[in-house]
Parts: C-alpha cells; sequence; structure tokens
C-alpha cells in the first residue's frame, strides 16, 4: 500500500502501523500526505486552528529511524493525530477557541499530548472549537464556526467540532477532544465517527484549560472502536500532576474490545426515547438494539427517572465551575488585553468583555449568579444534590444490566445558524449526554447508520465507572452490524 493510497483509502491504525513497520509506508511521506490533505480541505471546513509542521515532521523521521532498525514501534507510530485547542501543546498556539488567549504559547505539553507522542503519535496540529470548550454546534469559536465534512451547511456538533471533523474527513486518522456535557459524544454522532468519554479520573486532565473542572474529560476520536480504544489506552493512567486522576490499572481495552458481546445485559432507558426525539434517529437507534440482540445480548427495559433533571442541574454545575475557572483571564499576566483602558479596573473589565464571547459571558453571569450570596442553596448547592441522585441512579441500574445503550443525540446535525438564537434549544441539544458527565461513569458514540438525507446518527453506549472495557464490547458489537 503506497502512503497515498492509505491517505485515501485507509483509516485503522492497525493497517498504518503494518505499513510503517514493513517499510512500505513512510511516516514522513504520511504526514507530508496530511498537511496536503489539511491544506486541500482546511479553507472550506475550519477544522485546524494551527499547524505543528516541524515538530510532526521530526517525530515522523524519529518513527522511520526505528522502522529501519526494526526496533519495536509504539502503538501509534507515525499516527496523524489532531489536538483539541484546549489541550496545551508545546510550541503551538493555544486559544481555546477564545480571543481572549489570542497569542498564548504554552511552554509545556499536556499529559494526555505527550503520552500520545511517546507512543509514537505525529502530532499535526491545533483543532478548532467552541470557545473554552462552551457549546454545542462549534459555532462559538472566535475564529469561525467548523463545518460537517457530511454536509458543509451543517454543525459538526459541540464543543470538539474540529476534534470530530478532522476524523471524518480523514484530516487526521485520531484526534483529542474533551467532554464535560457531551462535548466528545455529540460532535461523533454528528460526524459519523467514533468518540470517547472516559470515567472520570481516568485520563489525566493536566494541560487541559478548565471549563468546569469536577466534569471535564479529555478522550480520543477516531474512525472505528477499536483504535478508539487503542488510543484511550495511551492516553490513560495516573498522573501525579493531576490530584483527580485515578490510580486504578489501565486495561488493555482494545484486546477486551476483541471479547464479543454475547450474554451481556443491556439496559434500554424508556426516558431517553420520549419526547423529542427524532423519528429517523429513534429508528436507526432501534435497529441498532435488534442488532445487539442478534448478537447474543439480553435487552431490558430501564428507568432513570432523574434523567429530566439533567439538563438544569448540569447548567448550573458547569456554570458555576466556569465562573471561578475564568476568573484567571483578566488581561495582566497572559492573552489579550484591552488597549482602551485609563485605569486597571476598566482594563479587567474592558479585557474580559472585548475577549470573551457571547456565550461565555453568559455562562459566566449564570455561574457567578448561582454562587452568590443568597442563592447558592437555591441553586448550586440543590444541583449538587440533585447530580448525586443521578449517579446513585446509575449505580443501581448497573446493579442490573452490563451497559445502557440510548441515542446520543435527539436529532442529526442542525443547520449552522439554526439554533445560534435561541441558548435553550442549543442546551437540549446535550439532553442525551449531560447525565453520564454528572455521574462521572464512561461511553462511546458509536456510528449507527445515517437518516433518509444521508446524515450520520449516533449509539450512546454507556457503562459503569472504569468499565470502558464493556462499553467497547458492546460498540463494536453495533460497528459489526453496518446498520
Amino acid at each position: 500500500m503506497t502512503t497515498e493510497t492509505y491517505v485515501e483509502t485507509s483509516k485503522t491504525l492497525s493497517d498504518l502501523r503494518q505499513g510503517i513497520a514493513s517499510g512500505r509506508v513512510k511516516a514522513v511521506d504520511l504526514a507530508n500526505r496530511y498537511y496536503a490533505r489539511i491544506e486541500q480541505l482546511n479553507p472550506r471546513l475550519n477544522v485546524f486552528l494551527s499547524l505543528t509542521k516541524e515538530r510532526a515532521l521530526k517525530q515522523a523521521a524519529k518513527v522511520d529511524a526505528t522502522a529501519a532498525k526494526g526496533d519495536p514501534l509504539g502503538p501509534l507510530a507515525g499516527v496523524p493525530v489532531g489536538i483539541k485547542d484546549v489541550l496545551v501543546m508545546r510550541g503551538a498556539p493555544a486559544t481555546a477557541g477564545s480571543r481572549i488567549l489570542k497569542g498564548y504559547h504554552p511552554p509545556y505539553d499536556a499529559t494526555a499530548v505527550a503520552r500520545l507522542e511517546a507512543a509514537g503519535a505525529v502530532l499535526l496540529g491545533k483543532l478548532n472549537c467552541d470557545e473554552f470548550a462552551m457549546g454545542s454546534s462549534n459555532e462559538n469559536s472566535a475564529y469561525g464556526p467548523v463545518r460537517n465534512p457530511v454536509d458543509p451547511e451543517r454543525v459538526p456538533g459541540g464543543s470538539s467540532g474540529g476534534s470530530a471533523a478532522a476524523v471524518a474527513a480523514n484530516m487526521a486518522v485520531a484526534s483529542l477532544g474533551t467532554d464535560t456535557g457531551g462535548s466528545i459524544r455529540q460532535p461523533a454522532s454528528f460526524c459519523g465517527v467514533v468518540g470517547v468519554l472516559p470515567t472520570y479520573g481516568r485520563v489525566s486532565r493536566y494541560g487541559l484549560i478548565a471549563f468546569a473542572s469536577s466534569l471535564d474529560r479529555i478522550g480520543p476520536f477516531a474512525g472505528n472502536v477499536r483504535d478508539a480504544a487503542t488510543l484511550l489506552g495511551v492516553i490513560a493512567g495516573h498522573d501525579p500532576c493531576d490530584a483527580t486522576s485515578s490510580p486504578a490499572p489501565v486495561a488493555d481495552y482494545a484486546a477486551e474490545s476483541d471479547e464479543g458481546a454475547e450474554g451481556l445485559r443491556i439496559g434500554v432507558p424508556a426516558e431517553y426515547f420520549a419526547e423529542g426525539l427524532d423519528p429517523e434517529v429513534r429508528e436507526r437507534i432501534e435497529s441498532g438494539i435488534e442488532a445487539l440482540k442478534a448478537a447474543g445480548c439480553t435487552i431490558k427495559p430501564i428507568s432513570l427517572p432523574h434523567t429530566r433533571y439533567a439538563i438544569p442541574t448540569y447548567y448550573v454545575v458547569a456554570t458555576a465551575e466556569a465562573s471561578a475557572n475564568l476568573a484567571r483571564f483578566d488581561g495582566v499576566r497572559y492573552g489579550y488585553r484591552s488597549s482602551s483602558s485609563a485605569t486597571l479596573s476598566d482594563m479587567y473589565s474592558h479585557s474580559r468583555d472585548e475577549g470573551f464571547g457571547a456565550e461565555v459571558k453568559r455562562r459566566i453571569m449564570l455561574g457567578t449568579y448561582a454562587l452568590s450570596a443568597g442563592y447558592y442553596d437555591a441553586y448550586y448547592l440543590k444541583a449538587q444534590k440533585v447530580r448525586r441522585l443521578l449517579a446513585e441512579e446509575f449505580l443501581r441500574a448497573f446493579a442490573d444490566v452490563d451497559a445502557i445503550v440510548t441515542p446520543t443525540a435527539p436529532t442529526p446535525a442542525f443547520k449552522i445558524g439554526e439554533k445560534a438564537d435561541d441558548p435553550l434549544a442549543m442546551y437540549l441539544a446535550d439532553i442525551y449526554t449531560v447525565t453520564a458527565s454528572l455521574a462521572g461513569i464512561c461511553g462511546v458514540n458509536v456510528p449507527c447508520g445515517a437518516t433518509k438525507a444521508g446524515l450520520p446518527v449516533g449509539m450512546q453506549v454507556l457503562a459503569a465507572h472504569f468499565q470502558e472495557g464493556t462499553a467497547f464490547r458492546v460498540a463494536r458489537a453495533v460497528e459489526a452490524a453496518q446498520i
């Protein structure tokens, strides 16, 4: 297989690694081919915000030298990967999709980024995203919206829209994104790729520009389930730089994904198939459930009644934490500083007003209000109590089932601008994903067919804390059915 053929026709890590190990594919040539593809497609799709070509080609040359000597290759040797721009990366700007961080060049790598490169990955550059990961459509980026490669008139989902679109358009073999309330799973669904929400604490958040610290998680996008499992195995594990990272051992997720789904008990919650679910999405998910039944799974109806409180709970907890985390961006230490200020107070105020976009300012104000004197108990404290109820509800469910399957999003990808003036309608795009975020459990979006118009539909597979292997087994069974 030639390098050109690989870029045009193949997306699997095993094909790539085999080609590089045999010498049929050169990592340097592969990286250059992907850069040529980025140059061709990026003006239309707006996926990459910056490129790290010098670093990437240096790493690719290192991989080629290792392969030429016959030495063992890392699990991601030569794999072209894109990085969401809320993760810091030495030598590259880190904007978080915001004007307020324009010009900021961090001096270190996020742990997940460093682990990718240590495994041989070739880091192509930084990917567009909603500002500070706040959004469900990637229309909130200060650097313009990403367009869905399936239909450029539609959104790719958010906030990790660039990460999903990069894989869907084969502008990268894989990518990293982040998920706070659905920001990996929902864009993966809209773009027709695999996206993984690891258990909270499974992947280090060191080097992640924070949105909501008790919710933020880093996870991979890939073209198939096994590749996503391989990527998660590389970036997962304890990190002394992140006090919230778990010391639990990291399983061989790729091997676990090979075990098949026969005998697994699959829960189907009634609350995720109620009013508001697009009929074609419902039909495709029901086909996926039938495929699991054919694969030997037992399907069990379940109920998760606190689901109806998930959106208001999430948008209190997340905005409160955003209000605290974004207080550090003040125009003093780095990033954007307003030039129209006569006093220090004006400089703070003008820098934040001019540097932050409308959605970020909306969430800061909501969060500040929820944390303010006289309202803390009524909003933030109550939301945390409901969050606990949601988590306990999932724990009870997982006592009876091994995994839970739902639609990832209530609709296929919507048109750019369709929901931009209606924040509530936009927030409801995450109605099926925020529950797992609040509970801290893991999940996978797996493609589950398409609508009559050819728009991808995604199935969400949820599993208990640190049971990513189970979620991958179920997702592989859906993938194999080729719905």
